[in-house]
């Protein structure tokens, strides 16, 4: 595997956990009540939207380069 498919890899799984820990906090917010959990979610959510762009920002800048196929 080249690096270069082990970093697409790699920011798939990071978006999935951000995704998991994001609804992990929502799920402790709504057994807990604690809000801090919500502020937790928000910023979770927000960093796999942020890699979610990443990524795509980073396949389309290799298949311009012609490296990803």
């Amino acid at each position: 595997m080249s690096l270069k498919a082990f970093h697409i890899v790699f920011v798939i799984f990071s978006t999935l956990l951000a995704l998991g820990v994001g609804g992990w906090c929502i799920w402790v917010n709504l057994v807990e009540g604690a809000p801090v959990y919500l502020a937790g979610a928000v910023a979770s959510f927000g960093s796999a939207l942020a890699l979610v762009i990443y990524g795509v920002w980073f396949y389309r800048k290799m298949k311009r380069l012609r490296i990803i196929t």
